[in-house]
């Protein structure tokens, strides 16, 4: 595929259809198409409203702790004597993750838009725990999707849902992981069109789910680009986020693309290698298709049929990726990389030994990568990653990993 033109900025995107270059768009049933333009029509009504800013300011300081701190990783820093390291703390927020900063903006536009049920679809547990959260502050009734795979492996999240008030489905079509609990939330969507919300927890799903989930995450990128500015009166150099669906990432890559002199790293679940079929590395290892809405970089076989991925890490085990991320690959602004679990559980041991600080597995995949590049780097030079959420959900995986008994 030939590398598309350089655009002037690479924060304009996307176009009125949905569309960030060939990848993006809404291939929806037609019993959702009235449901999804109303939703855009609300979503434009909506990000330029200063009411609904304010609000959604208000609840971020004072629910969700923002802004999230931007730490000096001086241990990690220490142990691999290169570039500094700093830590985009977003698993000191409120749930433990950035699925909050989503969540409280989605919330929000379900409440103007006049639903009354909530719906959500999870991997790793932590957008549902989110989802169930601002349900339970706005008292909505909420069903939460999620693979019976994911329900085994992340046991203590599907407690927490349920302690707020959601219903927890387990999906077990397919592998029970990501990809068939948004099939399975997608299907009640379908059902249900006039009184639910979907709560997408990604920068995936049809227009205008990407952009709207994009700029709720961005709050990420625009707080880690004036704290290092105050901390240490430049930009970095290298920036790092792991890359499932992609919000995270987005939301840090974001307010940095056109950033010439930054480097922008995602970094993807590289399972147990590339060479096989275990591993969720679409943009490395797949070819465009469209999947849950969109056109994007997709796991396929020979016959275009999505393939089930695997990772170590339940948040990482998707086989797509948002549109956005799409793009900046193919336009070169955004290098992504795979990740090995075997890496990835390394990386998180480092940290929790290193920094007292026990990362997610998402996350993990991420400083795994810093772990690899940093030592190259010189002293003077700053690296930030993305610390996407808290590692407790997955002490079982783990442990089980390590063959110890909690």
């Amino acid at each position: 595929m030939d590398k598309p033109a350089t655009p002037n900025s690479f924060r304009t995107g996307p176009d009125e259809q949905g569309m960030f270059g060939i990848f993006g768009g809404r291939f929806v049933a037609e019993t959702l198409m009235p449901l999804i333009l109303d939703l855009e029509r609300h979503w434009n009504e909506v990000k330029n409203d200063s009411d609904f800013k304010a609000e959604l300011t208000d609840l971020s300081t004072h629910y969700a702790g923002r802004p999230s701190k931007l730490y000096f990783a001086e241990g990690l820093t220490r142990h691999l004597g290169g570039a500094k390291v700093y830590f985009k703390r977003e698993d000191l927020n409120h749930t433990g993750s950035h699925k909050i900063n989503n969540c409280l903006g989605q919330i929000l536009l379900a409440k103007r838009m006049g639903k009354k049920r909530i719906i959500a679809e999870t991997g790793a547990g932590q957008h549902g725990v989110a989802t169930a959260t601002v349900a339970a502050r706005f008292g909505y009734p909420c069903i939460v999707y999620m693979g019976a795979t994911d329900v085994a492996r992340q046991s203590p999240n599907v407690f927490r849902m349920k302690l707020l008030g959601a219903e927890v489905r387990p999906v077990t079509a397919g592998h029970g992981t990501l990809k068939d609990a948004m099939n399975e939330a997608l299907r009640d969507w379908v059902t249900n069109v006039e009184d639910t919300y979907y709560l997408i927890g990604t920068a995936a799903g049809p227009h205008p789910y990407p952009e709207l989930v994009r700029d709720f995450q961005s709050v990420i990128g625009t707080e880690a680009r004036a704290q290092i500015l105050e901390q240490e009166g430049r930009l970095p150099d290298t920036i790092i986020a792991c890359v499932g669906g992609g919000s995270n990432a987005i939301g840090l890559f974001h307010p940095f693309l056109d950033d010439r002199q930054v480097r922008i790293i995602g970094i993807e679940a590289g399972g147990r290698g590339l060479d096989g079929i275990e591993h969720c590395a679409s943009m490395n290892a797949g070819a465009p298709g469209v999947l849950h809405g969109n056109r994007t970089y997709l796991l396929q076989n020979a016959d275009g049929q999505i393939m089930d991925g695997h990772s170590i890490s339940a948040g990482l085990d998707y086989p797509g990726v948002g549109p956005e991320h799409s793009w900046l690959r193919d336009s070169g602004r955004v290098e992504y990389v795979p990740i090995l679990d075997d890496e990835a559980l390394e990386a998180f041991k480092l940290t929790t030994r290193v920094e007292g600080i026990i990362p997610a597995l998402e996350s993990a995949h991420a400083i795994a990568h810093a772990v690899k590049i940093v030592p190259d780097m010189d002293k003077d030079q700053i690296v930030i990653v993305n610390l996407s959420g808290r590692g407790d959900k997955d002490v079982h995986t783990v442990a089980d990993m390590l063959g110890m008994e909690i």
